[in-house]
Parts: C-alpha cells; sequence; structure tokens
C-alpha cells in the first residue's frame, strides 16, 4: 500500500485538501498535518469545527484506519525523519508563509519539516500554493522550488470537461493532483482530442 504524507495549512481551498485527503485513502496510508490557522479557515468555509478535538473528529470524518494525524508542533513525528518512507507529499492548499518556509529550509513546525524531509530524499513534493495574485517573493519561492524538482501546482481549474458545479471544479483539481501521484481516478473528463480520421488523412 502507498503512504502519503499530507498538509494543509491556512490558506483559503481548504476543501481542496480535505477531498484530496479523501481519494488518497481509498488507496493508500496518508499521515496528515492541519495547520492551526488551517483549522479556521475549515471552520469558516466549510462549516467543520475540528480545531478543538481534531483526532476525534477527524477520524469520524473521514472514517479510515488509514488515516493517521499528526499536530503540527510534533516534530518528534515519524514524518519529520527521513527514515519513515513515505511515497510523497503534497501541501494543499499552501499557505505563502508555508511555502516560504520550506523554500528556505525553516523546518519550525511539522509541516515545513516533513517537507523538507521529503526533499533531501529525493521524493515527490507537490505544493498547491493559493494566492492571487502572486508578488515576485510568491514567484522567486516558486521557482526555488521547482528548480529542486518540486511541483508547483496553482489549484486552477480547466473548463473543457464542462464542469456543472463547483464540486465538478474541485473533483478537476485533486484529480489533477492525483495524476501527478500516479494514482488512477475518474474525477474528470479527459479532453480526448480531436485526431484526423484515417479517410482524412490519406
Amino acid at each position: 500500500m502507498a503512504r502519503f504524507a499530507a498538509a494543509i495549512t491556512g490558506a483559503s481551498g481548504v476543501i481542496i485538501g480535505i477531498r484530496l485527503v479523501t481519494e488518497l485513502l481509498k488507496t493508500s496510508e496518508v499521515h496528515l498535518v492541519v495547520s492551526k490557522s488551517a483549522f479556521s479557515v475549515i471552520a469558516h468555509e466549510t462549516g467543520h469545527t475540528w480545531g478543538t478535538h481534531p483526532v476525534a473528529a477527524l477520524r469520524d470524518y473521514f472514517r479510515s484506519s488509514r488515516l493517521f494525524y499528526h499536530d503540527q508542533d510534533d516534530l518528534h513525528s515519524a514524518i519529520a525523519s527521513g527514515s519513515f518512507i513515505t511515497d510523497g507529499m503534497v501541501v494543499v492548499p499552501c499557505s505563502m508563509k508555508t511555502l516560504s518556509a520550506i523554500a528556505n529550509g525553516y523546518a519550525s513546525n511539522l509541516t515545513a519539516r516533513a517537507a523538507d524531509v521529503t526533499i533531501k530524499e529525493g521524493r515527490k513534493l507537490i505544493i498547491c500554493p493559493r494566492e492571487m495574485p502572486f508578488s515576485a517573493i510568491h514567484l522567486e519561492n516558486m521557482l526555488k522550488l521547482a528548480r529542486l524538482g518540486v511541483v508547483v501546482a496553482p489549484p486552477v481549474p480547466a473548463f473543457y470537461h464542462q464542469p456543472e458545479t463547483l464540486a465538478d471544479t474541485i473533483d478537476f483539481i485533486v484529480g489533477k493532483l492525483l495524476d501527478q501521484l500516479s494514482i488512477e481516478h475518474n474525477l474528470f473528463k479527459r479532453w480526448p482530442g480531436q485526431a484526423e480520421s484515417p479517410e482524412d488523412m490519406q
């Protein structure tokens, strides 16, 4: 079974991270970190008040024995060590504060430390920076990480699959993240292309 680290930080769009974890748990073990500010955003954007008793709340919501929750201040957590093998890590959404910490190796909390470990061990790291517009500081931090092999995947929707609901748009973004992790899914209709028929090619 695959094993991934996942982090939800305090930026808008937390539902994307929640939806991604839901999909990952279908096939994988997930080690989840949720920042303190993310709990506030989750309450505001989704109505889920998980911050007071996160372990019980997350267990009740996801209902999976494959989910392991780690406090953001627990630098003794398994995912803080390179000897704990994972198949990669996703930070979604990724706040600009977290982006800066990862880009500059400032591992003051578990999310930044786990990301640092993922980079140093040569494993796949995906970040979903949620901000608009990006400043030159944000772009420089993203460029630094991209040059290290980090996948920078802002949660940008597409419309060629003709989404009808907000859930369709969220599923498209989550599906693109799953593609990066080589996990099969059917969350959106793929672009079939417009190939010419054999008769047209003659």
